[in-house]
């Protein structure tokens, strides 16, 4: 991949329901619109995730309209005791009665049935994040969140991405380093996460029925800057552009390719090893030691989700516009996910 394009402003896709343009932005610069998807209506998905963490604890929550299922979602993470705790409600033939919101810059998301409430509001040019669920993990405590996010980097990292089948393509941001303010309480005890940085990972489209997708996220302070990234590939046609960028200070900065090198025992990945991320550039120069593999299996009837979310510290080199940036055991996540769905 030599060249990127970067998209202009318009529709997101054409009169008969592929792509207009594929390729990167540095905002929603294309507009998403479900009425005009032209593919299987059972196809759409749409979903609305977060993460918020530090060091020591972290907490992902999301909201999935998948058409024939709906998915919401809390993990708490306790790096500290290398413990995790989730819960993933479903329920099918939402077909988009969810009302997600067709941009990230407007509309609330707002779920409840009898044991949830899923709130994520725009307030104050920020987001709040109101969760509640009663029976939550196999101890069946109760968990809430109160979390007030706000954007600290004008760039995002969007992508529209097409595959091979017709109709099918993907339209995604992932706004990194979201400030956080509030707090997490997972029964009787109460989580400060004011000292926490998380990204939210935006997505629509119709994708195809197999994938597997490699993803990383990390959003932190290091030497009193804030440093991010978006790293990620192994779906869809890349050919106009990775979804690859990196957040330092105050800007975003594109990058091409990317390998996540993950060691291999037994002839099977060996996921709490130490991992390389490397580019054929040399821009990317990265080890990544595991400290937690939140590891799922959901396999019912023809759907299936095999997930190894593997969170721990980043220590490496990137390059960017001839600087060479430096940093060492930062924190963040990165997953390899294989779905049938």
């Amino acid at each position: 991949m030599d060249i990127e394009h970067q998209l202009t402003f318009g529709p997101l896709l054409d009169e008969n329901g592929n792509l207009a343009e594929a390729g990167y932005a540095f905002s929603l610069v294309k507009e998403y619109d479900r009425k005009k998807i032209k593919g299987l209506v059972s196809r759409i998905k749409e979903w609305d995730y977060y993460y918020i963490g530090n060091r020591d604890y972290g907490v992902a929550l999301t909201v999935a309209d998948n058409s024939y299922m709906w998915l919401v979602s809390v993990t708490f993470f306790d790096f500290i005791n290398k413990k995790e705790i989730t819960s993933s409600p479903m329920g099918f033939f939402s077909f988009g009665k969810l009302n997600m919101p067709s941009t990230s810059n407007t509309g609330d998301v707002l779920f409840q049935k009898k044991n949830f409430s899923f709130i994520f509001r725009h307030e104050n040019n920020g987001r709040h994040l109101m969760v509640s669920m009663n029976k939550f993990g196999k101890e069946k405590v109760k968990f809430a969140t109160d979390l007030f996010l706000t954007e600290t980097n004008k760039d995002s990292m969007v992508i529209a991405t097409p595959f091979e089948k017709a109709k099918h393509f993907y339209y995604n941001q992932k706004i990194n380093l979201l400030k956080a303010k509030g707090f997490v309480k997972v029964g009787n005890q109460t989580y400060d996460f004011n000292d926490s940085y998380g990204v939210l990972d935006w997505g629509r489209g119709i994708w195809t029925y197999k994938n597997t997708w490699y993803w990383s996220s990390m959003n932190s302070i290091y030497n009193g800057e804030r440093i991010g990234w978006n790293l990620g590939y192994g779906f869809g046609d890349t050919s106009k552009a990775s979804e690859n960028m990196f957040f330092y200070r105050d800007r975003a900065y594109k990058l091409k390719d990317v390998k996540f090198n993950i060691p291999e025992k037994n002839e099977k990945f060996d996921y709490l090893s130490p991992w390389s991320i490397t580019s054929l550039s040399g821009d990317i120069n990265v080890i990544f030691k595991p400290v937690l593999d939140r590891h799922s299996d959901s396999n019912v009837l023809l759907i299936r989700s095999y997930q190894h979310q593997v969170f721990g510290l980043f220590t490496g080199n990137i390059k960017i516009n001839g600087e060479e940036v430096h940093f060492e055991n930062v924190p963040g996540f990165a997953e390899r996910v294989y779905n049938r769905w």
